[in-house]
């Protein structure tokens, strides 16, 4: 069975550092792309970062750049999310989500689409407050 797990998630002071890991297993997660989205109460999912097969070049929205720091260990099946700085709008449930299609990282304009991801996993909580 296909699945992605996310973990590290938790209370933090502003300013503060996560990291976060998603684990995939059922499925050899060196052939899909990964993006991670957040989503704070009320709001719509946002695109957070996006990394190749690879792991070269990642992307970023501008929100998080400069503070968070996507990599990944393929042969670790897992994939992290160092989130640095952290301010109280980062406050979200944190998702990963993988996809097969190389064009999700490739065109640019899909690595931050929900609807281009293929599985996601079930979130954890990140909350940021003093």
């Amino acid at each position: 069975q296909l699945q992605l797990v996310e973990s590290g998630g938790g209370l933090v002071q502003p300013g503060g550092s996560l990291r976060l890991s998603c684990t995939a297993s059922g499925f050899t997660l060196d052939y899909y792309v990964i993006g991670w989205f957040r989503q704070a109460p009320g709001k719509g999912r946002e695109g957070v970062s996006c990394i190749s097969e690879s792991g070269g070049s990642p992307r970023y929205a501008d929100s998080v750049k400069g503070r968070f720091i996507v990599s990944r260990d393929n042969a670790k099946a897992t994939v992290y999310l160092q989130m640095n700085s952290l301010k109280p709008e980062d406050t979200a449930v944190y998702y990963c989500s993988a996809s097969a299609d190389p064009n999700t990282y490739y065109s640019g304009n899909l690595s931050f689409r929900a609807s281009a991801y293929h599985y996601w996993g079930q979130g954890t909580q990140v909350f940021v407050s003093s």
